[in-house]
């Protein structure tokens, strides 16, 4: 069941755009994603949880930059979204975005995907 377009929010270097397909909460950040646009990825990425959305998906094919506070948001609702039985599946990372998941041994933690249909295909059910 999709419910469409639930909202998008901007700050300045960052726009995160979500909507709902299936089990899955798709959260797609544009831009920069540092010290001062964190909050904005933070906030609905914990609200989908908080909605029962406990399948986190983020295309990050539109994220420029991501710093390490950027990291910890999506380190953060990694533990949130597996307490709540669920998990954080990254599609369609750019090569300079992946760099600081490979860097840090983060990508290990997360189910990454080449792309967004590859991430929603691997759906329980689909």
């Amino acid at each position: 069941m999709d419910r469409g377009m639930p909202g998008s929010t901007s700050r300045g270097r960052l726009t995160v755009d979500v909507r709902h397909q299936g089990v899955s909460a798709v959260v797609t950040p544009e831009g920069e994603l540092d010290h001062h646009t964190a909050d904005l990825l933070r906030e609905p990425l914990e609200q989908s949880v908080e909605e029962g959305y406990s399948r986190l998906v983020v295309d990050c094919s539109r994220l420029e930059f991501c710093d390490s506070t950027g990291l910890n948001v999506l380190l953060g609702a990694r533990l949130k979204a597996e307490a709540a039985g669920g998990g954080v599946h990254l599609a369609g990372m750019l090569p300079v975005v992946a760099r600081v998941f490979e860097i840090t041994g983060a990508e290990a933690v997360f189910t990454v995907h080449d792309d967004l249909d590859a991430a929603l295909a691997s759906a329980p059910g689909v």
